[in-house]
């Protein structure tokens, strides 16, 4: 094996994953090439709880996505556009306990 498996997994595409990713996906949530994970696997160092099932390995996406700091799913995984976002008010409408009314 040589090199990575591809680039990087971003954001969205990590939100994207099912329930189990195998352990090529892993290593480019991770950014290191899959001979780094078999090794880290053997060492037992690997960055998360992998699952042997027969003779691959299967790495959950709970555990890949909480390793990588991702805690919690965005409701939305792309941006909301621009005009969907409230609007700012120009200024504050509540009036202050200091003003008093003419």
């Amino acid at each position: 094996m040589s090199g990575r498996s591809g680039p990087p997994l971003g954001f969205a595409e990590a939100l994207d994953l099912p329930l189990c990713v195998d352990l090529r996906t892993a290593a480019r949530a991770f950014g290191i090439c899959p001979a780094t994970a078999y090794k880290l696997i053997r060492l037992g160092t690997f960055p998360c709880p992998v699952l042997r099932v027969g003779r691959r390995y299967r790495i959950p996406t709970a555990y890949l996505l909480r390793t990588l700091g991702i805690e919690e799913r965005p409701v939305y995984a792309v941006p909301l556009e621009d005009d969907a976002a409230p609007a700012a008010r120009p200024h504050d409408t509540h009036s202050r306990a200091s003003e008093v009314p003419a």
